[in-house]
C-alpha cells in the first residue's frame, strides 16, 4: 500500500478517535464521576449495545492510529528493506493482537462473563 494512503488512514483514524473519545467523555459526564466508575455501572455500559460498539470503534481507531504512528517512528530511525518489512508486519501483528484481546474483553463483559 502506498505511504500516502497509509497516512490518510492515519489522519482519518485520528479524527474519528477524537470525535468518539469526546462522545465517550461526554457520556461519562452525565453521571457523577465516582458513580460512573462503580462496577455495576461499568458492566451496564457493556450491556448497552450502542455504547459497547462505540467502545469497540474507539479500540480499533486508537490501535490503528497508535501502531501506525509507532511504525512511522521506527521507519524513520532506520532504513532497509528487511527492516521495513519486519516493522510493518510487526506493527500489523501487534495491532491485531491488541484488537483481538480488547474485543474479547468487551464481548465477555457484555455477555456477563466477568
Amino acid at each position: 500500500m502506498r505511504e500516502s494512503i497509509i497516512m490518510k488512514i492515519h489522519y482519518g483514524t485520528a479524527l474519528g478517535a477524537v470525535v468518539l473519545v469526546a462522545v465517550h467523555i461526554l457520556m461519562r459526564m452525565t453521571q457523577n464521576f465516582g458513580q460512573s466508575l462503580q462496577y455495576q455501572n461499568v458492566i451496564a455500559n457493556y450491556h448497552f449495545l450502542p455504547y459497547a460498539l462505540m467502545l469497540e470503534s474507539i479500540l480499533i481507531l486508537l490501535s490503528v492510529h497508535g501502531f501506525n504512528g509507532l511504525r512511522v517512528i521506527l521507519l524513520e530511525l532506520k532504513q532497509g528493506s528487511s527492516y521495513e518489512k519486519m516493522v510493518n508486519y510487526g506493527s500489523i501483528a501487534s495491532m491485531a493482537i491488541l484488537i483481538a484481546y480488547g474485543s474479547r474483553t468487551i464481548l465477555m463483559a457484555g455477555m456477563g462473563m466477568s
